[in-house]
């Protein structure tokens, strides 16, 4: 299993837009493309010194040549959509990550 990790720096002059479409639109268009089982958003706990909010979006494939058919075929037309919204209150980076193990707590 392969995690698709987007982290995102978001201004707070657009947070709200930014976190409306996020939730409504993007995730879902990221997974209508069929490439991904799941997303998860989560908040990164940390105070960053350019300021803003940070937040990572990771979406779960089963390997690495669908991420690479995602990144053939969707990504240049789904990360225009949040350049030409967001522009330079926007910064990501985009990680890849392979699942080695998985632990569960156990009562």
């Amino acid at each position: 299993m392969i995690l698709y990790n987007v982290t995102v720096n978001i201004h707070e002059s657009v947070h709200n837009q930014w976190m409306n479409w996020m939730q409504t639109k993007h995730i879902n268009d990221v997974l209508a493309t069929g490439k991904f089982s799941s997303a998860r958003l989560v908040k990164v706990l940390v105070e960053e010194e350019m300021g803003g909010t940070t937040y990572a979006i990771q979406y779960t494939t089963d390997s690495k040549e669908t991420l690479q058919r995602y990144y053939d075929e969707d990504a240049p037309r789904l990360r225009e959509e949040g350049a030409r919204l967001f522009g330079d209150k926007m910064l990501a980076f985009r990680t890849e990550l392979e699942m080695i193990s998985e632990f569960f707590q156990t009562n």
